[in-house]
């Protein structure tokens, strides 16, 4: 047995000491990478664009953990810049990033407003490489860190009605597997989560025949739950993860590899 190999333990897994951006963190799937970073050892660094950040502090205070918000608009990049400033004035350093900001709005192919999918798309994708190109710069400074882009069981599909989503988390593979390709030399791993059909706030009023329809296609009968992406996403902002770069983690109990 190697040195390495010895040396290997359940600490490979913990983020105490670290310091995570979740985009998005305070509500929905955010809220559940933020719950597991916390409960494992980071301090947190939340922008946001909805009010709600009581339950997310609670979290982290009953952790131990620190945690700081600065709500705002991720496709202003005036806003970006303050995030990564306001983050590195408080904890002087960005070891994780979890770009988990998005939307999605359904409609129909023939009629969609051209203005909202481009609104969808700059927060999807456009953002997802810009601000990750960001907060790359300061990691490289460090020779040091963790991206998490979140992509989507439509990265790898299409659906009816949601055009803009689907290209965009498409585009969110993309650059994981070229900021993998850059990064890497930097000791900096790019890798993306991709969630299939999970129960949130977003879906709560889905009719419920469509509901059961996928749970019925689902290997496992059941939509996902928040809590089902807390160990793939600690396993992927750790050092347990140093030698996975460039790969697309499918939480999606196994919607993609059925018919």
């Amino acid at each position: 047995m190697n040195e390495k190999m010895q040396g290997f333990s359940i600490d490979f897994f913990s983020l105490k000491g670290k310091v995570a951006i979740i985009t998005g963190g305070n509500t929905n799937l955010g809220l559940g990478y933020s719950t597991a970073f916390a409960k494992v050892g980071a301090d947190l660094f939340i922008p946001h664009l909805i009010d709600d950040v009581a339950e997310v502090r609670e979290i982290a205070e009953k952790e131990g953990r620190r945690i700081e918000f600065l709500k705002g608009d991720l496709t202003d990049e005036a806003y970006r810049k303050e995030v990564i400033a306001k983050c590195l004035e408080t904890y002087g350093k960005i070891d994780i990033l979890v770009n988990n900001a998005g939307m999605n709005v359904f409609g129909d192919f023939q009629t969609y407003p051209n203005s909202l999918f481009a609104k969808i798309v700059e927060l999807n994708q456009n953002t997802c490489y810009y601000f990750g190109r960001e907060v790359s710069l300061e990691m490289i400074k460090q020779g040091y860190g963790k991206i998490i882009n979140i992509g989507s069981a439509l990265s790898f599909t299409a659906d009816e009605r949601s055009m803009p989503y689907v290209i965009s988390k498409h585009g969110v593979v993309g650059i994981t597997r070229d900021f993998a390709n850059e990064l890497g030399k930097f000791n900096i791993q790019c890798n993306a989560i991709c969630p299939g059909f999970f129960a949130t706030e977003i879906n709560a009023d889905i009719d419920p025949v469509i509901y059961e329809r996928i749970a019925k296609r689902l290997p496992q009968g059941r939509w996902g739950d928040p809590a089902d992406l807390m160990g793939p996403a600690v396993f992927l902002a750790s050092r347990a993860s140093d030698y996975v770069n460039g790969w697309l983690l499918n939480v999606d109990g196994g919607f993609t590899c059925v018919i």
